[in-house]
């Protein structure tokens, strides 16, 4: 048997934020645990596996590893896990190794919290590859894959659950993997009049073929029903929308409670949907009538309505006509910081704080060269804040020459007055992009003049830039609150702070990444996505069960949407 090094992503987006101990069984390498500990680095993730060379590579990323044959020892775990403490089980692609699945399963199930949640990943069967094999008598193992010569067991989805129903689960949903839809669809074509013949539907077989594996999740205890919630998401740009509710949103799709789906702001709204439903408005413009109309359509049809909106709207020109209804005319208000809900509380009492936060810690690769740090300045709208500061970062620059690089995005007027040849230029780029570059950095420049608008604004770039190991030289505004100064990054007031800081960092690169790696540990320990999704999940939640009081607030607001 062949270990991929690479994790299951349909497993990973459904292991359970909330999750305390998680055993991955049959965790090779362990390249599924180590990638979820990027996300939840408190999980205490445990693995069963019987290759001595993989476990070994796993006991370096998990908390423990037992090398276990699971046909001799199903329960190697027994007597350092009690019964009922296991949050989540996993079985990737393990379960067809077994002699006998079944009674593995029920076995463990009694380790299994009541609440627990159960992953599987298996081998279908019915893939188009097995029936064309046997059909031009070509069939036979191989050393990895659908064929693999280790395969004792063979499922078809019927077959998987009967297997999760005798083990006392109830089945929450299925996710087939389908890598080669046209072949699949070739061969359905080639066999279509067989098909025809027997009596089989063609579009209904080809549904049962095409899946290579599916991912199976289930529970304990069955769950009454799922709360669905939906967001429209505005264009990327600098990463906010991911921040703000592309990430969110994925992240959330592991809580088995929720449904989540995200939609182009010009999309018609989902108003099919059934069942306990929340609608939310990433940054709107709700103008006039054809905002209250947009609005009345989702109260029909019964959805909960949220804003999320992350800057403070009386600067905003837009937001200053009369007719706009952002924030009076939906439930409920999703925000980024106190000094921010504080104000938008003036339109509507129902808001909630969510921090931005991280949602995977990325690998540190920046202090790598001896010769010099990287200032990176990347920020949208930033072009009132520099220039205070820009004489003191050129005294700085012209004091270490080349020890001192400059990484700068989008503002072409900054990058011009940098008296240095040691400095680099990129556009308004994407995600991506900026996080590939903040991570090849050491210091990044964060400076907020003290304004009403600066005031509500939040510490994202320091996490962000934290998390990536790199040192944030951040004003007083907004991060002196956050900031530990001089342990998990630094703080200026005036221009002589600034150029006193960064002299400080150019000059002693250890002190600098000692820096860097609190940053990191108090991102690690503080503010990962993953610590804040219960408490998403549960507020909207909360919403639903709630949805009659907030109606008539809603209504008493703005009664132009009871006509």
């Amino acid at each position: 048997m062949i270990y991929s090094d690479l994790p299951n992503p349909d497993i990973l987006c459904r292991i359970p934020s909330a999750a305390r101990v998680i055993v991955d069984v049959g965790c090779g390498a362990g390249a599924l645990g180590a990638e979820h500990k990027r996300r939840n680095p408190t999980a205490k993730i445990l693995g069963i596996e019987l290759n001595p060379e993989a476990a070994a590579k796993a006991k370096l990323r998990l908390d423990h590893v037992y090398t276990a044959d699971l046909d001799v020892d199903p329960i190697p775990f027994s007597g350092e896990i009690e019964k009922g403490e296991i949050d989540c089980l996993i079985y990737g692609d393990i379960l067809e190794h077994v002699r006998d699945p079944w009674k593995l399963l029920r076995q463990h199930m009694e380790f299994l919290r009541k609440d627990g949640s159960v992953l599987l990943c298996i081998p279908n069967l019915e893939h188009w590859s097995f029936a064309e094999r046997l059909l031009r008598g070509t069939w036979a193992y191989e050393d990895q894959g659908l064929f693999d010569a280790t395969h004792l067991r063979w499922f078809n989805a019927d077959a998987v659950r009967k297997m999760l129903h005798s083990a006392g689960l109830a089945l929450l949903d299925t996710t087939p993997r389908t890598f080669d839809l046209p072949s699949c669809e070739t061969f359905v074509a080639a066999v279509a009049p067989a098909l025809q013949n027997l009596g089989i539907d063609r579009d209904a077989y080809q549904q049962r073929a095409a899946p290579l594996q599916y991912v199976w999740r289930a529970r304990r205890q069955p769950l009454a029903s799922q709360l669905t919630v939906v967001s429209t998401m505005l264009n990327p740009v600098g990463g906010v929308s991911e921040v703000r509710v592309g990430e969110p949103m994925h992240a959330l799709k592991a809580d088995p409670s929720l449904v989540t789906r995200v939609i182009a702001t010009a999309e018609d709204p989902p108003l099919d949907i059934e069942g306990p439903r929340i609608f939310i408005f990433h940054r709107p413009l709700l103008a006039g009538e054809p905002g209250l109309e947009r609005v009345k359509a989702l109260l029909s049809r019964g959805w909960v309505i949220v804003c999320e909106f992350d800057d403070h709207p009386d600067y905003i020109p837009v937001l200053q006509r009369p007719d706009i209804q952002n924030f009076r005319a939906v439930h409920a208000i999703q925000t980024t910081t106190e000094p921010l809900a504080s104000v938008l509380r003036r339109h509507n009492p129902e808001v909630v704080v969510f921090e931005n936060a991280i949602a995977r810690l990325p690998t540190v690769t920046n202090f790598a060269n001896k010769d010099y740090l990287t200032l990176m300045i990347a920020g949208l709208n930033r072009e009132d804040e520099w220039p205070p500061y820009i004489d003191a970062i050129n005294a700085v620059s012209e004091r270490v020459g080349s020890g001192l690089h400059f990484e700068v995005v989008s503002d072409r007027a900054l990058f011009n007055r940098l008296k240095t040849k040691h400095k680099r230029f990129s556009p308004l780029c994407n995600y991506g992009t900026y996080h590939e570059l903040l991570e090849k950095s050491e210091i990044s420049f964060m400076p907020l003049s003290d304004t009403p608008f600066n005031r509500c604004k939040s510490d994202l770039k320091f996490i962000e830039a934290a998390a990536c190991r790199v040192v944030g030289l951040a004003s007083d505004v907004v991060y002196g609150s956050r900031i530990d100064d001089g342990r998990t990054g630094m703080v200026f007031r005036t221009t002589e702070e600034l150029e006193d800081r960064l002299w400080q960092l150019v000059s002693d690169p250890a002190t600098a990444r000692s820096i860097g790696d609190a940053g990191r540990q108090y991102v690690r320990d503080h503010r990962m996505l993953t610590y804040q999704l219960s408490r998403r999940a549960a507020w909207y939640h909360s919403l639903w069960e709630r949805r009659d009081t907030l109606n008539q607030s809603l209504l008493a607001r703005v009664p132009e949407l009871a006509g």
